[in-house]
């Protein structure tokens, strides 16, 4: 599910006082920018607790298999 600044801020509000933010392949840079962009223009208050790389094996259409980067960014209060 796309996650926008917007949408992380209604998790610290509602239910969360830590929020994941996962991503593979391309989405890498998404996930990314909404870290930055949460963290530093609506909930100065959050910060960067963790970030985690991998590579996750999937398998394609024709039955092989390709590599794909994977990161998790774990936002929390300072």
């Amino acid at each position: 599910m796309p996650v926008t600044g917007c949408s992380v801020v209604q998790v610290f509000e509602g239910v969360s006082d830590e929020v994941l933010l996962k991503a593979r392949g391309a989405a890498i840079s998404t996930a990314v920018d909404t870290a930055e962009i949460t963290r530093n223009r609506f909930l100065t208050e959050v910060d960067i607790q963790d970030i985690t790389t991998k590579t996750e094996e999937l398998e394609d259409e024709e039955g092989g298999t390709s590599n794909v980067s994977a990161i998790t960014i774990t936002l929390g209060e300072k």
